[in-house]
């Protein structure tokens, strides 16, 4: 199946550049070309994406702006002639950062490293065995593949576009952004309490407004996560 993409950019230019580079990609298709976020808002309401070439500076709405309201965006790849956001880029779990102009092998690269990407996050399909049918995933840390029970998991940590996963007896670190091991997680027990971190709910031994404690372990409870941190305990917010 071929990768469905779209080239989002207010320059022309740009976008005859970015549909050049892919024409050399037979498992890529264009699915839409959008001249601002509004266009391709509407475009990912109507279609299945799974790759987006993003400009940053655009009419009506940034392209951080638009990223930051879509609950499930696809991989993104920004492309834009601003290396000051480059920082900012990568705490939307991009891909890659391009800079204009574009070379070929720059842009070839970043595509593979998309590739690469999503073959990891094929790992990340659980599994289960035994009379419990006790969940289980495969994480590939340098070439090494390791198999984690959720049930041994106490938190993961966000590194960019990796995650390291914590158990009581070991840590595995691996390629793939915390948006998706969480939308993975999601149904099993975890719940995001901040930009960087998981946590495994039944393994909180303790809690306050601000933190979640594993053991002695603190870790920090993010403003926007608050409400669903204090749901998934099953605690009235209005005693914090």
């Amino acid at each position: 199946m071929k990768t469905r993409c779209i080239i989002v950019d207010d320059e022309p230019l740009a976008r005859d550049v970015v549909r050049a580079h892919l024409s050399n990609f037979e498992d890529i298709e264009i699915a839409a070309e959008c001249e601002n976020a509004l266009e391709a808002g509407k475009i990912l309401r109507e279609k299945q994406i799974d790759l987006m070439f993003m400009d940053i500076e655009m009419p009506k709405i940034s392209g951080f702006d638009f990223l930051n309201d879509l609950s499930s965006p696809p991989k993104v790849i920004i492309i834009t002639a601003y290396r000051n956001y480059a920082l900012k880029g990568y705490e939307f779990d991009v891909v890659d950062y391009l800079l204009k102009p574009v070379s070929f092998d720059r842009f070839y690269k970043a595509v593979n490293k998309y590739f690469k990407l999503r073959q990891n996050e094929s790992d990340l399909d659980l599994r289960s065995e035994g009379e419990n049918k006790e969940e289980y995933l495969y994480l590939n840390e340098d070439k090494t593949i390791h198999k984690i029970f959720l049930s041994e998991i106490q938190y993961i940590e966000s590194f960019r576009e990796y995650i390291k996963v914590h158990t009581a007896e070991r840590t595995v670190m691996t390629k793939i952004p915390i948006s998706k091991i969480e939308e993975r997680l999601k149904d099993f027990g975890f719940v995001r309490v901040h930009k960087s971190y998981i946590v495994a709910a039944s393994k909180i031994t303790a809690f306050n407004a601000g933190s979640v404690f594993i053991g002695k372990l603190e870790l920090p409870i993010g403003r926007t996560y608050k409400d669903a941190t204090i749901e998934v305990l099953k605690y009235d917010s209005n005693l914090l």
